[in-house]
This record gives C-alpha cells, structure tokens and sequence, in this order.
C-alpha cells in the first residue's frame, strides 16, 4: 500500500478526484489505506463520506492531521499559506505535506516561515489539471490521468518526502516533472494565469456594453471555447492573480505591446503584418496541438 493514512484539507475538485483516483476500481492494489477530510463545507465532507470518496471527516483541521501519513492541502494559494502553520503544527513525526496551489514562490517563502522543524517534509506540488467547474460534485477519478504534476521542492526538502509524493501521483495517473518554484511562476503565468485573466477581461468587457444580450446571442462556438475558462471559480482566480501578480504583471505587459501592433497593423490597413502574425500564431498553434494539448487540455469528465 502506498499510503497507510491520508488527510486531504479541501475536498473541492482537486482534493476529491485525488481521493477517487487512488481509490478507482481495477487497480492492481489498494493506494491508500484511510481518507480523513477537512473542509469549511460540511455539506461536501458528509456527501464524500456517503459517497466512499473519504473513510471519515474532521471538525477541524488539526483532527485531520492528527496520525496521517501524507496530508494534502487542496486549498486556493492563500489560504494554503495560512493553514501551513495550523498543519504543519499538528503533523506527526515522518508526516509528509504537500499542496496543489498554482503559485509557488510566496508558498516557498511562508513555509519557512511556518513549519520550522517540518520544513524538510514539505513538497510543494501543482497538478495541471482542472475543469471550469468546482467542488466535490464536479470531482472524478480521472481528472489527473495522462496529466502533469509539478513538483517544485525546496533546497531543504527531504528526497524521501520528494519521491513519495511522486509515486502518489504517478498512482493517480499524473506524469510528475520537477523545476525550481520561480521557473514555475514565470511559465504558468505565461501558460495559464494569463489565458485565464483574458477570458474574464473578455467576457466582463462585452458584458458591459449596451448591446451585450445581442452579441451573446450571437456568439458561436468560437466564443464558447476561448471564453469557458472564464466560469472558472472567481474566488480562486483572484487569489491566484495576486498571488503571482509579478509574473502575471510582466506578461500582460508584453501581451499588450504584441496586442498593440496588431491593432497598428489593422489601423495602418497593413494587411501583409496581420496576415503574417495570423500565419505564425496558427503555425505556433498547430504544432503545440501535435505535440502537448493531449496532456495539457483540462480533463472532463
């Protein structure tokens, strides 16, 4: 068994369809013995009990701590920073922690500061995997399946810790690389965070205008696709553009300079510049499908 006693804080999307994957039927053996959950809704914590998602649920999060193997915070980016104190406080000696969160220099800095003697049993991680929807319900065994796992250990993390959180996601299906916390900041801002903060920008701006109900009206399939990450969790979505907001910053900044020659070629009517710019991003789009989006498109159910 990979895991005697496993605690999942956040029992949303990610924390539940880790639970279901390394509990999905056919595995050649059990992953994980027990499941104890913490989360401010209760009404999730009693759906997975009654599902067979977690074996029990806690009144707090310390209780859910308290005897596990490996613990996960399966929390937005800043309440992972503020719970780092709470849990690393109630680990038991060996206890592994690890996290999802999609920002990862402040997280570097506040477990410094937070988990002391416990440090070394920290591995910070960020399954690239997701859906626009939230929560429990929305959760499946095979969100992770064929999917990346960034691991983004500190100089001080233990390799033990390291690897045995790499064998739990490999167990959950996931491809597991590692890379330094701010190389991981600068490429999901790119990659991730500033997709994510165009679709809202996009679809608040149009929402706005006058003739909004006639433009949603009309929008077509081109639409859908470039705006579904806009029903993203709003909450989290902040967190995350504060969070990484010196990556985020530096590339809005060179998306606008890119978006303003494109809006100078339009003016100019200089056709040959537009035309070459489509040419490149279709290209550049081509290739990226051939070679990654099977493993970076957000899973569905």
């Amino acid at each position: 068994m990979l895991i005697e006693r496993l605690a999942i804080i956040g029992l949303g999307l990610i924390g539940g369809s880790l639970a279901r994957a390394l509990r999905r039927p056919g595995q050649a053996q059990a992953q994980v013995g027990h499941i104890s959950a913490f989360d401010l809704d209760e009404a999730a914590l009693r759906q997975g009990l009654a599902a067979g998602v977690i074996d029990a649920y806690a009144p707090d999060l310390k209780a859910a701590v308290e005897g596990a193997d490996v613990v996960v915070l399966a929390t937005p980016p800043a309440a992972t920073a503020a719970l780092l104190r709470e849990a690393g406080a109630a680990l038991k000696p060996g206890a592994v922690l690890t996290d999802v969160g999609s920002v990862k220099g402040r997280l570097a800095v506040a477990a410094r500061a937070a988990l002391g003697p416990h440090l070394p049993r920290f591995v910070p991680g960020h399954p690239i995997a997701g859906t626009e929807r939230s929560g429990l319900a929305a959760s499946f065994a095979e969100l992770f399946a064929g999917r990346r796992v960034i691991l983004t250990p500190l100089p001080e993390t233990a390799i033990d810790a390291r690897q045995g959180i790499a064998a739990m996601w490999r167990a959950a299906g996931a491809e597991v690389v590692t890379m330094a916390a701010g190389e991981h900041d600068r490429i999901l801002a790119a990659s991730s965070h500033l997709p994510h903060l165009l679709a809202y920008a996009l679809v608040d701006c149009l929402a706005q205008r006058p003739e909004s109900d006639a433009i949603f009206s009309s929008a077509a399939g081109g639409f859908a696709d470039f705006t579904r990450i806009a029903s993203s969790n709003p909450e989290l979505w902040h967190d995350i553009c504060v969070s990484n907001r010196a990556a985020l910053l530096a590339n809005l900044a060179d998306f606008a300079r890119h978006l303003e020659q494109t809006r100078q070629a339009i003016e100019d009517a200089d056709g040959a510049a537009l035309l070459d710019m489509l040419k490149r991003a279709k290209h550049a789009r081509d290739e990226y499908a051939a070679k990654y989006a099977h493993k970076s498109a957000s899973a569905r159910p």
